[in-house]
């Protein structure tokens, strides 16, 4: 049976909508100013501009953020309940109950999310519904996010780890779970509000990883990921945020600025793959690729119609 979860904003007075759009432009503005701060403050102090002790002022955020890691915080996650509303999130459990067993019996998982869009703000909404989940189960980031100053403390509330391969392995190995975006930045460049395309032809190396740790994945689909906000796919900023896998692309949404469109938001968590455990997988790893696929496909045929922005999209898989 499906678990689901809903948050009507229709329900909710003024204020909780507007207090909502706060909060969540707070994320999509922080994408675009902390790089210029931190380049801002990087010239300051080179050039000692305005003056040696002006610089390091401006410069003491920075400073601060290198010096303090990221922390996870359910607390915080509680402060941001208010963007739930404004997005009117909906989530959908396909097998929770019994992931949620077979977790407290000892079996970890690989939670394989897609699309990523520009922002993920419905897999943020996910955490937010569900702080303690969100703890247990982090999210794996691209280590340019997890390296940046004050990005990194932002973004860190939502408890994410690093997604290189080997951190990955080694918290598999370890018997923890872990969620990841398949499609990564190159999907941002394809988020589109007429079509949705999911960059997933080439990335097998998920589907390997957990055939070798005996891991089974579990397909998540957000919906509205990739229409809550718009991006510029070319120039310099398109050409940079692919080469350092971070949004440091221009991109708009409500009003046309960095707010993202108040839109109905899905979260839709499809049943575990069934995947065995094959040390060294060969043709294995495409057999279970198109297994995931086509299982991608179905939460997406299957639940569309629940998104009015959704109805009329085709899936295309790149």
């Amino acid at each position: 049976m499906c678990q689901q979860t809903t948050h009507q904003k229709e329900k909710r007075p003024i204020h909780q909508w507007f207090l909502g759009m706060i909060v969540a432009s707070i994320f999509s503005f922080a994408y675009l100013i902390i790089p210029i701060y931190l380049l801002s403050s990087a010239c300051c102090l080179i050039l000692r501009y305005p003056t040696t002790n002006a610089s390091l002022a401006v410069a003491l955020p920075m400073f601060i953020s290198i010096i303090i890691p990221p922390l996870p915080s359910t607390f915080i996650l509680r402060m941001l309940k208010p963007m739930l509303y404004y997005f009117d999130y909906e989530a959908i459990y396909t097998d929770d109950k019994n992931v949620r067993q077979a977790i407290a019996g000892g079996k970890n998982f690989l939670f394989a999310a897609q699309p990523h869009g520009i922002l993920s703000f419905v897999g943020m909404c996910a955490a937010v519904s569900k702080p303690d989940d969100a703890m247990k189960v982090p999210t794996a980031a691209a280590s340019a996010v997890l390296q940046t100053p004050l990005l990194k403390n932002l973004m860190g509330v939502f408890n994410l780890v690093d997604a290189s391969a080997h951190n990955l392995k080694k918290i598999l190995k370890g018997g923890g779970s872990v969620l990841i975006y398949i499609g990564g930045i190159a999907e941002l460049f394809k988020s589109c509000r007429a079509e949705e395309r999911l960059y997933l032809k080439k990335r097998k190396g998920f589907i390997k990883l957990a055939l070798r740790e005996g891991v089974d994945v579990v397909p998540i689909y957000l919906f509205g990921n990739t229409s809550v906000l718009s991006a510029l796919k070319h120039g310099p900023l398109a050409t940079l945020s692919r080469k350092l896998q971070v949004s440091l692309t221009w991109f708009w949404g409500k009003y046309y600025l960095p707010i993202p469109r108040d839109e109905n938001i899905l979260y839709v968590v499809g049943k575990p793959l069934g995947l065995p455990h094959i040390e060294e997988p060969t043709q294995e790893v495409d057999k279970w690729h198109a297994v995931y696929c086509d299982e991608v496909t179905k939460l997406f045929e299957l639940h569309k119609e629940r998104v009015p922005t959704y109805k009329h999209k085709k899936l295309f898989i790149d």
